[in-house]
């Protein structure tokens, strides 16, 4: 078998499998989500600049530009535009989460090039690669949530080594000291870290974290 072909194929399997993983990640966001009532959104995250609403808010929106990525339409800044909760931001959330599943479900070939202007106004990604992007997020973002609402947070075992690579191949460095920047320098995680607590501290996480008493409420990004 010639190697292009078998690359091909490989590749395709890769993305089969991370399609699956990362439907995996975004439908356990929705079932911690739903679970927010009214009265936690103003609870802090382990987001330091935002509260529950601003994460949730964040979270939605990304959504909305990682699906239109996978459409095509990615290069339009307004889909990934941050914008403030309605009346119902539960369902808002689940509506953007089945919009991204759907989007990635209709992906062909895990080369389609996908527009990310948050990561890169110059060039595109493919598609394997966008849908990584968006897996390491939920992941993350899952246990913010969990932990904001003191649920348990227990990822399979095989969405969690799917992800672990992809924590450890994000940039480190003083950068992501900036007011903008997805995730805080990387922390150390002892040599008998689980993976989940691999992941957590190498985007910045710590897997100590515990929700303070009070809160000024900031739907800033951290």
């Amino acid at each position: 078998m010639p190697t292009n072909i078998a690359d091909a194929s490989a590749a395709h399997t890769d993305f089969a499998r991370l399609r699956r993983l990362h439907a995996r990640a975004v439908r356990d966001s929705v079932t911690l989500i739903r679970r927010v009532t009214p009265g936690d959104l103003s609870r802090p995250t382990p987001c330091s600049a935002w509260t529950l609403a601003g994460l949730l808010a964040h979270m939605t929106a990304q959504h909305h530009g990682f699906a239109a990525a996978a459409l095509g339409k990615g290069q339009d800044r307004a889909q990934w535009t941050v914008r403030p909760l309605g009346a119902d931001p539960v369902r808002e959330y689940t509506d953007a989460a089945e919009g991204v599943l759907a989007a990635f479900a209709a992906v062909e070939r895990p080369d389609q090039a996908c527009a990310l202007p948050e990561f890169s106004a110059t060039r595109t990604f493919p598609a394997l690669r966008a849908i990584g992007f968006h897996l390491i997020d939920y992941v993350v973002h899952g246990w913010d949530v969990a932990r904001t609402l003191d649920l348990a947070y227990a990822p399979g075992a095989e969405l969690l080594r799917a992800a672990l690579p992809i924590a450890r191949a994000v940039p480190d460095g003083d950068f992501r000291l900036a007011p903008d920047s997805a995730f805080r320098p990387g922390l150390p995680a002892g040599e008998e870290a689980d993976t989940l607590t691999q992941i957590l501290t190498a985007l910045g996480r710590s897997p100590h974290w515990h929700r303070p008493e009070h809160c000024t409420p900031d739907d800033g990004r951290s």
